[in-house]
Order: structure tokens, then C-alpha cells, then sequence
């Protein structure tokens, strides 16, 4: 049982890379004191993945490395990789680095007699030594054999040089160049390595995209998926496809829309905080002004928002929204806010995906919104399409960020959803429409709830006002063919009170009708009592002389 126990608590040893991305992929990073070889064609990245993981090694890691060139000389790999804030010459001066160009002419090579890599282990012994190496890359491997023939002996002195590698103890990156039909050149270098990576440049449909995968990792799990990657004045950033476990934690606090009278179609009074809101309509349906209300409201209460435009310029939306009442310029100079424009053909999906998720990680915002997402759609398939959205919404749940998407959505007939909306409406936890409501000559809006996760919402469709103050939502007036919006309303409106003027005269005529009425019954009454008192005392006084005659009469007797 301790035996067993043991090898489950096992853990293969690594080298963390410390490039954003890669260990999470990686699992940690690249096999200790083994080889690992990245592969790919010319422009794809690999000298520079090779000289970021030798720097975060030394910076973060307090790992010593050795960068052996046989193509660039050191003095181009420093101006190189300088513009990326990687300053080789301090490093080197701390005897900490050791860059070493070796020099390998083609056209300078004969082959005879045998031909071995002693000379390189020498010069590459010498350089781990001096500083006590534990990284080191040899990039390219191809320069190497430049000129050489024998197949055998290439193929020999390739095993001694991996064995080699390994006996140092040294984590080594090997790089080499895409093969015809092999990953490499040579076609041998994959089999010999503990772990290959391969890096891919490609353009579809005009734009660019950076993609790693890893082919293979001895000795440990890894993904096996092709990640994009970024190449900006940070270095290489590797993005994850997405998450396969849904366990990111949630949140029971309510954060408010921001829309007077939207709170109320809540039961809740807003959006549960870290949940996924879509806004989807027609054009022209106050899609975006919601989006900034939701913004404003945010970043009123001191939190961090970051707005991802891709139809308008931040001074145009600044400038849009101070006609109905909202200063969004207020709360980027109190450095709340953060509005991010660009047309969604700069970069590819991933590229975006990217660009993104290293805003995050910089500003580390509590919101997100992207106005709108349906944009996206131009720069992709449809399978790429969803595969982006899905992995935008883990990335923002596992980072507990509440995101509210904005999407376009044709203005057609057909009862097919339109893509980004079939593709994120089963994903987000609530889903908001505008839409037009048109009427006889004019066009009104309206707004409804479709669906909100854990959480009663209203089921009316409400009428709501664009002015100088902002969005007014209405009540909602039912008339005898449904809903009434605009001018309808109005009609009805002025109907209803034509209706309640005529009711109130009515009801006064008939109010002075009765008391007429009661005045004639009143008076009739007092006629009939005077009548009926007349005759009572008439009655009376028969009465009385009656009696009057009977005493007489017995007095006579």
C-alpha cells in the first residue's frame, strides 16, 4: 500500500517556463535535465520562445542559461530581443548568461574522415561550467550538419548529442526547422527528444495566426490541442483552449443593470455578480446605450471596467453618450475605466482571445463588456466562431468576472438565430432582447428578459424611451389587440381619458338627476305628511265632538 501510495504521489519533475500559458498547458513545464525540441517553419517564434524561457529562468528562477546560436550573431540576438525589455548585456555582465555564436559556413564544409560533435561538447561544456547552467538552448540544430551527407553519422552524432545533453543535467531547448514530410529536416530529432513542440504560423482569409502544440511529453500529461499564441512587447503569451471542468466558484451578490425600471423585471433587483449577460437586437435598438448604462452604473460603484469596442472610437462613444446624460470620460480619468477600440480584422480570434486575456491580467477588472461580439464573425468560420465564444466565457468565469456581450443580429425574417447569438445564447446565464415594435408609421422599441439562471424575471415586454435624460422604461398598456407602444399608446391614452370624461359628466348628471329626484320625493313626502296630518287632526277633532255628544247624552239621563 505505501508502495502505491508512493507512486500516485509521484510527480515528474519540470522546469517551469514562467511564459504565460505554457506551464498551464504544459503541465508545469518542460522535463528536467531532458531535451525538448520545438519545431517549425521560418518567422513562427522559436528563437524567441527559446530566449524567453532562458530569461525567466534567470529572472524568476535564479537558473542560469546558456544560448548557443549557429545562425545570429550575439550582437543581433541582443538588439533583437531588447525591444521585448530582455537586456542580454546585464544579464551576461552578472554571469548569469553566456550567448555564444557559433559559426557555421556551409560553403566552408568539406566532409572527410569522420565527422563528430566533439568540439561542441567542449565549447558548450565550458560555457555551462562558468556559470553553472541548468538551461540551455542550440538554435538551429539544422546548421550544425550544413554540408554533411552521411546519413549514418548524422544520425549517430544526433543520439550522442541528446545523451550528452542529458548527462549535464542541463534542461535543454533544441530548435529545428520544419521538415517536408517530418516535423524536422532531419526527421530523427522527434524520435530522440522527451518532448516536442510544434510552432505554426498561418493566414486565413488574410490574417495571421500563431498556433503550439505539444506533439508529444514523456513521462507526463499534457494538452494535446493547438493553442494560439501572441507575440507582443511582452514576449509570448500562450492562451489555453478552454476549460474542461466546470467548477469555477460563484457569486450570490446582485449588482445592479443600471437602467432605471430593468432592476424591477428582476426578482432579484439585477444580475447575480460573475454571471454572463447577453444583449442581442436589431440595429438602432439602444443595444450599446444599455452596454454603457451598465458600464456607468460600475463604475460608480469603484468598479474596475474594461469596454471592448469594435464599431466606434472612444471619443465617438464619449461623445454619444453625453447626449443622453452619461459621462464615460469621468471614470477613465478616475482610472475605472478602460475603453479598448478596434476593428475586429487586426487580429484573428485567437489574437483577440489573447489581447484580452492580457488586459485582464494587467487591469484586472470586475467587468468586461464587448460591444459587439457578433463583429467577431467576419474574422472566422462558424466552428471557429464557437470555439472562441466558449473559450472567452471560461476564461471570464474562472477569473469571477461579470461580462456582458453585445450582439448584432440581422434584420430578417427567418426564425434561425443568428450565429454568435445561436452560439452564446445556451452558454450565458442571462439573455436580454431589444427589438423594434412597429406601429402604423413609426417605430418604437422594446425590451424583455428570455432568460435568467436562478432567477425570476418578468415576463412582459415593456416600452422604453430614449431622451436627453436617458432610457425611461414605460408600463406596460394593454389594449384590446395587445400591446400598445407609441402613438397607439397615446391614442389609447387619450381615448381612455375622452372615455373617463364622458363617465365622470355621466356620473354627475345622474348625480344631480337623484337629487333632483330627491328633492321632488322629499317635497312629495311632505305633501303626504301634511295631507296625512290633515286628516289625523280631522279624524281627531270627530273624535273629540264625538266624545263631547256621548257626556252630554249621559248627562241628560
Amino acid at each position: 500500500m505505501q508502495e502505491k501510495s508512493k507512486i500516485q504521489h509521484f510527480k515528474f519533475p519540470k522546469t517551469p517556463t514562467g511564459i504565460d500559458g505554457l506551464d498551464e498547458i504544459t503541465d508545469g513545464g518542460f522535463p528536467k535535465g531532458r531535451p525538448t525540441l520545438i519545431c517549425g517553419g521560418a518567422g513562427c517564434g522559436k528563437t524567441l520562445l527559446s530566449m524567453q524561457f532562458l530569461i525567466k529562468g534567470i529572472t524568476e528562477f535564479n537558473e542560469p542559461g546558456v544560448f548557443m546560436s549557429f545562425e545570429e550573431p550575439s550582437d543581433d540576438l541582443t538588439l533583437n530581443v531588447k525591444s521585448l525589455g530582455f537586456d542580454l548585456e546585464k544579464l551576461k555582465g552578472e554571469k548569469k548568461l553566456v550567448v555564444d555564436h557559433v559559426r557555421v559556413e556551409r560553403s566552408e564544409i568539406e566532409e572527410a574522415g569522420e565527422y563528430d560533435l566533439d568540439g561542441l561538447f567542449i565549447r558548450l561544456s565550458h560555457a555551462i561550467d562558468s556559470i553553472k547552467a541548468k538551461r540551455v538552448v542550440l538554435d538551429t540544430i539544422e546548421s550544425l550538419f550544413a554540408g554533411l551527407d552521411n546519413q549514418g553519422i548524422l544520425r549517430a552524432e544526433l543520439r550522442r548529442l541528446f545523451h550528452w545533453l542529458k548527462t549535464k543535467g542541463v534542461t535543454a531547448i533544441i530548435t529545428g526547422e520544419r521538415g517536408e514530410a517530418t516535423l524536422t529536416r532531419q526527421g530523427l530529432e522527434e524520435y530522440v527528444s522527451d518532448c516536442v513542440i510544434v510552432l505554426d504560423h498561418r493566414v486565413i482569409e488574410q490574417v495571421s495566426t500563431r498556433r503550439l502544440r505539444i506533439v508529444k511529453y514523456r513521462g507526463s500529461t499534457h494538452g494535446t490541442n493547438e493553442y494560439p499564441f501572441l507575440i507582443d512587447d511582452d514576449g509570448i503569451s500562450v492562451l489555453p483552449i478552454t476549460s474542461l471542468k466546470l467548477n469555477n466558484e460563484v457569486s450570490s451578490d446582485i449588482i445592479s443593470t443600471g437602467v432605471p425600471g430593468l432592476n424591477d423585471m428582476f426578482d432579484r433587483g439585477g444580475f447575480y455578480r460573475g454571471n454572463n449577460i447577453l444583449v442581442s437586437g436589431t440595429a438602432g435598438t439602444a443595444k450599446t446605450t444599455v452596454g454603457c448604462y451598465f458600464a456607468n452604473e460600475q463604475c460608480k460603484n469603484n468598479e474596475k471596467t474594461i469596454y471592448f469596442a469594435f464599431e466606434e472610437s472612444p471619443d465617438q462613444l464619449i461623445r454619444n453618450m453625453k447626449s443622453i446624460g452619461i459621462s464615460l470620460d469621468k471614470h477613465i480619468k478616475n482610472g475605472l475605466l478602460q475603453i479598448h477600440s478596434s476593428r475586429p480584422s487586426l487580429n484573428g480570434l485567437e489574437m483577440h482571445l489573447l489581447t484580452l486575456r492580457k488586459v485582464i491580467r494587467d487591469f484586472k477588472p470586475t467587468t468586461i463588456i464587448i460591444d459587439p461580439i457578433s463583429n467577431l464573425i467576419t474574422v472566422g468560420s462558424e466552428h471557429e466562431v464557437r470555439s472562441m465564444l466558449v473559450r472567452l466565457i471560461d476564461m471570464l468565469k474562472a477569473n469571477n468576472i461579470t461580462a456582458l456581450f453585445i450582439s448584432l443580429n440581422k434584420q430578417t425574417d427567418s426564425v434561425r438565430p443568428d450565429l454568435a447569438e445561436e452560439s452564446v445564447s445556451s452558454l450565458v446565464d442571462t439573455w436580454i432582447t431589444v427589438r423594434d415594435m412597429e406601429g402604423i408609421g413609426e417605430r418604437n422599441r422594446g425590451i424583455f428578459i428570455i432568460k435568467a439562471r436562478g432567477m425570476g424575471h418578468s415576463n412582459k415586454v415593456r416600452e422604453f424611451l430614449i431622451t436627453n435624460k436617458g432610457i425611461e422604461l414605460l408600463d406596460v398598456e394593454l389594449g384590446p389587440n395587445g400591446i400598445l407602444t407609441g402613438a397607439a399608446r397615446q391614442s389609447y391614452k387619450f381615448k381612455q381619458t375622452i372615455s373617463d370624461i364622458k363617465l365622470q359628466n355621466e356620473i354627475s348628471r345622474k348625480d344631480r338627476e337623484i337629487a333632483r329626484k330627491r328633492k321632488v320625493l322629499e317635497a312629495n313626502i311632505e305633501a303626504l305628511k301634511n295631507e296625512f296630518d290633515s286628516v289625523e287632526e280631522e279624524l281627531s277633532i270627530l273624535k273629540a265632538t264625538e266624545e263631547l255628544q256621548t257626556k252630554l247624552s249621559s248627562k241628560k239621563k
